[in-house]
Parts: C-alpha cells; structure tokens; sequence
C-alpha cells in the first residue's frame, strides 16, 4: 500500500517540476527532453490505478523533487519566480476544479490527443501544439493568467510558446492528483521539513 504523504509529496514535486521545465524553456528556448517528456505525458494518464503511475517513477520526476529540496529546504537557492508559478498552477487548478464543464471538455480533448499519439510522437510539434490549446483554450481563461517571464527572442517563437503552455498543462495536471491525495496549502508550511526530507531520497 502507497503511504499518503510519500505520494502528495510526489504530487508536489511533479508541480515542481514542470514550474522549473517552464522557467527553463522561458529563459533558454529549451529544456531537458526526457524531463520534458515524462512531464507532458503524466497529462495523458487520466484513470491512474495507483499515483506513481501518473509520472511512471521516481526518477521521471527527479528535476521536480530537486526544485522541491531548493525552495522549501533550508538552503539560500530560493527561486522567487518558481514559486510565483508553482502558486499561480494550484490556484488555478482550485478554480478548475469547481468547473465540471471545464472538466469534461478537459477529458475530451486529453483523449483526442491520446488517440494522436498512436501516429506522432508526443513532442511533435502538432501535439505540442494541441496540449498549449487545451491550456490556453479551457484552463487560462478561468483566470488569473499566468505572467511567464523570461527571454523574449524565444518567447516569440511558436514552438516555446507551445511547450510552456503545454508545461502549464502538466503542472495543472500534477494540481489535480495533489489536491486528490489531500494537497493543500497548510500542509506546503507545516509539512515542509518532512517534504523534504521525503524529496531527498529522490
């Protein structure tokens, strides 16, 4: 059986992570592909049997339990602008979840892109591009928008725009399973030190 606080822990660096994946493209035009990947495709798991299945393993997230270490850790690492975005990820995913319409056409176009992949690859541009209009088409407009910062020769490209609002995506989708396994804000402050510590294996 999966201990409780192992698996939000879990939730929370997943939202970490893509918050770093975000930055990192934002500011550099690209990230890590692997990172990337197994980020993007925790979108897809929609009906997990268990947690760990919504990212696959430990490891797919281990950017995520590393930013986690960083910002709720002891250390003078903090990243003002992740934890702006990480934030801004669970508010909105609170107002998504009040949103049952929302929700269904969420569901219904998750699978549209499910049934894509079975003839392109999951960073090809085409459904990079379908995940940033899920994004920007159904969770944006529930507000407030996500300010993304970063250097503006690649924010103007289409493809950086797709994988960040793309990445926004698994971040929301990392909110859900969070807030499912009993994620909230309190906990972020009491439970922070055992978080932690919990990421630290990882």
């Amino acid at each position: 059986m999966s201990d409780k606080f192992q698996d939000r822990t879990m939730a929370f660096a997943g939202i970490c992570q893509a918050a770093y994946l975000v930055q990192k493209v934002a500011r550099d035009g690209s990230c890590d592909e692997a990172s990337l990947r197994e980020s993007l495709q925790s979108v897809l798991v929609t009906n997990p049997k268990q947690p760990l299945e919504v990212f696959g393993s430990h490891l797919a997230i281990r950017d995520g339990y590393r930013a986690l270490v960083e910002q709720l850790g002891t250390s003078n690492q903090k990243n003002a602008e992740l934890t702006r975005y990480v934030v801004s990820l669970i508010a909105l995913e609170r107002k998504l979840a009040k949103r049952k319409d929302i929700l269904n056409m969420l569901g219904e176009r998750i699978g549209q892109i499910g049934r894509q992949q079975q003839h392109f690859d999951l960073l090809d541009e085409q459904i990079l591009a379908n995940m940033a209009s899920i994004y920007s088409d159904l969770i944006s407009p529930i507000g407030p928008r996500i300010q993304i910062a970063g250097t503006p020769l690649f924010l103007q490209q289409p493809l950086v725009q797709h994988k960040v609002r793309a990445l926004l995506l698994a971040g929301i989708r990392a909110c859900v399973l969070w807030r499912q396994l009993g994620g909230s804000r309190t906990q972020i402050i009491f439970a922070r030190k055992k978080m932690v510590e919990l990421a630290k294996r990882f």
